[in-house]
């Protein structure tokens, strides 16, 4: 399974491996992209981690997807399902 991530085209950090600086990035550059994705997303505790990984992505998906100010993107990395 692939394992998205939402950042931006400027951002020159990886979120997967250097979350700090891709954060720090993202906030002072006035993004604010977590927060972006926590409102999109439909998650619930009643989902298996699969199903998180899943509402995730599809969240991401539809934010790059729409992209209105065409500054986003996706990352990803596979992950192993288990």
């Amino acid at each position: 399974m692939k394992e998205l991530m939402l950042t931006t085209i400027d951002n020159p950090y990886d979120p997967f491996t250097q979350w700090e600086e891709w954060d720090l990035f993202d906030r002072t550059s006035g993004y604010f992209t977590s927060g972006l994705l926590a409102r999109i997303v439909k998650s619930s505790g009643d989902l298996s981690d699969a199903g998180q990984r899943q509402a995730i992505n599809d969240a991401v998906d539809e934010i790059v997807d729409l992209n209105v100010l065409g500054i986003y993107r996706r990352v990803s990395r596979d992950v192993e399902e288990g």
